[in-house]
């Protein structure tokens, strides 16, 4: 009955576009997963994931930890990148091989073949979190693209434009998917709503996201 199922539902574009500049490439993180995930597993032990604060006072509902070079953070004091994990005062731990290779040949496929990522924001929904539309706009150049992984349990990705209140449209993102936006949709805003509930058979319950950027 689930082959008769899956024979019915027609299968998802191997690359869609989102929108000018904008692509979701579906499974291509499938070849890397083994490797990403034992990475991962030596990242946090060095960076555990945090809920960090907005300069609001909001604490988010969304974990969160860094590779790189830099890592992306918020506080009370503002958005910011810092060299430094200040959970540890240590740096962040580097960038993973698997990682980087991952991040080319995506952004690659969607037509950024100068990408070379510096830092990776590293998400950890669990069910109930979600991020509210925003824009990647702390990085000093933006002529990068970003490249943002999807691992575990699916998520509706909502992709807008350059304003707040230009109409959204919504993707469904499943394990393995990539989404690669820059040139004239670089600033888009974009979220994701409320995680729903599930478990995932290698990842468990919740959704990693690995958001690779040209911070410095």
């Amino acid at each position: 009955m689930h082959d008769l199922f899956d024979a019915l539902v027609p299968p998802m574009p191997a690359a869609e576009a989102m929108a000018e500049g904008a692509m979701l490439l579906r499974g291509t993180a499938l070849a890397y997963e083994t490797d990403l995930l034992a990475a991962l597993g030596d990242i946090t032990a060095r960076s555990p994931f945090r809920h960090m604060v907005t300069p609001g006072g909001f604490t988010m509902s969304v974990a969160m930890t860094n590779c790189g070079a830099a890592g992306w953070v918020t506080d009370r004091t503002g958005y910011r990148y810092d060299r430094n994990d200040p959970q540890t005062g240590r740096p962040w731990p580097g960038m993973p091989e698997c990682f980087l290779a991952l991040s080319v040949e995506a952004a690659t496929a969607a037509g950024y073949p100068a990408f070379r990522p510096d830092a990776c924001l590293i998400n950890r929904y669990e069910p109930g979190a979600r991020l509210s539309l925003h824009q990647d706009r702390n990085e000093r150049d933006f002529a990068n693209p970003i490249v943002s992984v999807s691992l575990g349990l699916p998520a509706t990705f909502q992709f807008g434009g350059l304003k707040r209140t230009d109409p959204v449209k919504k993707f469904a993102l499943r394990h393995g998917d990539v989404a690669i936006w820059g040139g004239p949709s670089r600033l888009f805003h974009h979220g994701v709503p409320e995680l729903k509930d599930g478990m995932h058979e290698t990842v468990g319950r919740m959704r990693i996201n690995l958001t690779f950027r040209g911070a410095l």
